[in-house]
């Protein structure tokens, strides 16, 4: 961690691409309820008034693609014709089953794709969290649940952090930049303050970092915005893969989660990476520790699986790797069991992040 600053970024429930990704994940959860051996390849797109599901989803039982897309519009905040996109909007469904060519791998329990995959962990926070990523998604989380006292919020959002670091060491928070629509009859000076007095300030102090003066938090930097979401912006599912991860720090694979099913490595294999190194960082092994996989579709076990601890470690670095990789049994059906993945928990990972939350099983730190 050679950085001097670092900054981080979160989107809300909101922003497009997250209303895609949650759409995508229902569904997942959808069929895991109906068949726990579901294939689901589901992918979203919505724009101005248009909602389209289209991918591959094969389960044993019947189920309402529209109805899951009207309900999770709804359910995000997304009821006011005005904004242009709504509940009421049409839904286009374009869904098919798997190809009979990738089943063929994955039913004999092999990867449902190629693709590398990384996990990572440090000790800048109680979750073994990057700081910057923490505060970046507390902020959205904290403006989504203000949407719900202050009628003139409306969905969708970013925020962004800007942290300094002296010895790899998080020192000071040095500004927060935030977006929220809102209806204009309101003055955004007044929205900041709220959020500032409400958001900015409890946070920090959770955090234990320094109180930031409120000429340091921008909010809306183009001075106006009125109408978010899909109207404004077309989302698609997967996009958002930076903010779902590690907010930049630390390497990313090229696939995204939401919408797959877990014989899809691009999430079930970077699910596992993150268990074993938060296990790693948790263990006193390591202050950061990344871990990389990869796999071949069709094959078991994993192309490659390598530690790399960027001169942190406490113990011989063999050692760990012994300690990692004994953790879980990094084949697709061995990280499927460990981590009880074909179980609906999908879409509340689908907004504010995929790590750094205790709520799902690859966060378990082993005992």
């Amino acid at each position: 961690m050679k950085y001097s600053h670092f900054v981080s970024e979160s989107v809300a429930c909101g922003h497009p691409d997250k209303v895609c990704d949650q759409v995508s994940d229902a569904v997942v959860d959808a069929a895991l309820s109906i068949d726990k051996n579901a294939r689901v390849a589901c992918e979203t797109l919505v724009t101005t008034n248009k909602i389209i599901l289209a991918g591959e989803v094969t389960v044993g039982g019947k189920i309402d693609f529209e109805k899951i897309a009207r309900e999770v519009v709804a359910d995000i905040g997304y009821t006011n014709p005005l904004l242009n996109f709504s509940d009421k909007s049409e839904v286009e469904v374009l869904l098919h089953t798997q190809s009979p060519d990738i089943a063929m791998g994955v039913d004999t329990g092999g990867a449902g794709d190629q693709g590398m995959m990384y996990g990572y962990a440090c000790d800048e926070t109680e979750v073994l969290m990057p700081l910057s990523k923490i505060l970046a998604d507390e902020l959205v989380m904290g403006m989504d649940n203000l949407e719900k006292e202050f009628k003139f919020l409306r969905p969708d959002g970013k925020s962004e952090v800007l942290v300094r670091y002296e010895n790899s060491i998080p020192v000071e928070v040095e500004k927060i930049v935030l977006a929220k629509p809102h209806e204009q009859s309101i003055d955004k000076e007044e929205i900041r303050k709220i959020f500032y007095e409400r958001i900015v300030l409890p946070m920090l102090e959770k955090y234990k970092m320094n109180k930031l003066s409120l000429d340091k938090v921008v909010l809306n930097g183009t001075g106006k915005w009125d109408i978010g979401g899909p109207a404004s912006d077309t989302g698609v599912t997967g996009r958002k893969i930076v903010v779902d991860t590690y907010g930049g720090m630390g390497r990313i694979g090229g696939g995204a989660f939401s919408g797959k099913d877990p014989t899809k490595v691009d999430r079930s294999g970077a699910y596992a990476a993150r268990f074993i190194a938060k296990n790693v960082v948790a263990f006193g092994l390591a202050k950061r520790c990344e871990v990389q996989l990869a796999y071949v579709i069709g094959y078991k076990e994993p192309l490659v699986k390598a530690i790399e601890t960027f001169g942190t470690e406490t113990n011989d670095l063999k050692k760990i790797e012994e300690f990692g990789f004994g953790l879980i049994d990094l084949s697709v059906q061995g990280i499927i069991q460990k981590l009880d993945l074909k179980r609906p928990i999908y879409r509340n990972s689908a907004a504010y992040g995929h790590f750094g939350r205790a709520e799902f099983p690859w966060e378990k730190v082993e005992k």
